[in-house]
């Protein structure tokens, strides 16, 4: 079987992002990290791959910058990567960026398996994978917490999904989309190998003319960043001889507040 996953660069989450004086984001000399949750997808599409004897590609879709991320997957154990970019593709549009996404793994022809994180910390959201499975036309499971067995003879995948209760155990028809929780797996490092190979790599652009798709108009438009409003905290330290003297008197400003 043949599995795709997705990732792209985010900035590291420790770095400072501001708006700067022209509107733009910035987040100043901070380097770029694969997106976070991407790293359980990018394990979970090697296991699987190797559990099958299949193979794992990556894309990425989006400039320059993410060819980063595809390097690191690269050197993680991905078998293949490519790099999806069309200079009129807006990515903040979630639609047009779901429709070069599906376009990219129809182009594969041969995949039977889709794997996200389950979003991106740069934007907090995951609409793009519901959409890119809407436009696959494939079943879509979300919160996936652990896959549980993949039937390549009747075309099956059963997986452990998390519910805001509890969990639920599910089988799908493939081909399908999911995207997989933190949790799911413990992610390898880079071998010193895998990092030399990702190096030499050279990997593949496809534009919207390699994948034979026109995108559909912008449902949606950014119109400015801006930074928030500025803060005042003031912060107090409660006295008290013991716990519960400080615990009363914390209580007595809350209701004082009226946050109580």
């Amino acid at each position: 079987m043949h599995i795709v996953t997705f990732t792209r660069s985010t900035p590291d989450t420790t770095a400072k992002v501001e708006v700067d004086a022209k509107g733009a984001v910035t987040w100043g000399d901070a380097a770029t990290v694969v997106n976070p949750w991407d790293e359980y997808s990018l394990e979970e599409a090697i296991v699987q791959a190797k559990n099958m004897g299949g193979k794992a590609t990556v894309v990425a879709v989006g400039a320059e910058m993410h060819g980063e991320a595809l390097k690191h997957s690269i050197a993680m154990g991905l078998d293949g990567a490519v790099r999806v970019w069309d200079a009129t593709l807006d990515p903040t549009d979630s639609l047009q960026w779901a429709t070069i996404a599906a376009g990219a793994v129809k182009k594969f022809g041969d995949v039977g398996l889709v794997i996200f994180g389950k979003e991106s910390v740069d934007v907090a959201t995951d609409q793009y994978i519901y959409q890119t499975a809407r436009k696959l036309g494939w079943t879509m499971i979300g919160y996936v917490s652990k896959i549980l067995a993949i039937d390549t003879t009747n075309n099956t995948i059963k997986v452990e999904k998390m519910l805001e209760g509890g969990k639920q155990v599910i089988t799908a028809q493939l081909p399908a989309v999911i995207s997989v929780m933190k949790g799911i797996n413990e992610p390898r490092y880079p071998s010193f190998i895998g990092i030399r190979k990702a190096s030499k790599a050279e990997i593949p652009v496809w534009g919207l003319a390699d994948l034979g798709i026109t995108l559909p108009a912008k449902s949606s438009e950014l119109v400015a960043y801006s930074n928030p409003p500025s803060r005042e905290v003031v912060t107090e330290v409660i006295d008290g001889a013991t716990p519960q003297e400080k615990a009363e008197k914390l209580a007595d400003k809350l209701l004082e507040a009226k946050i109580l």
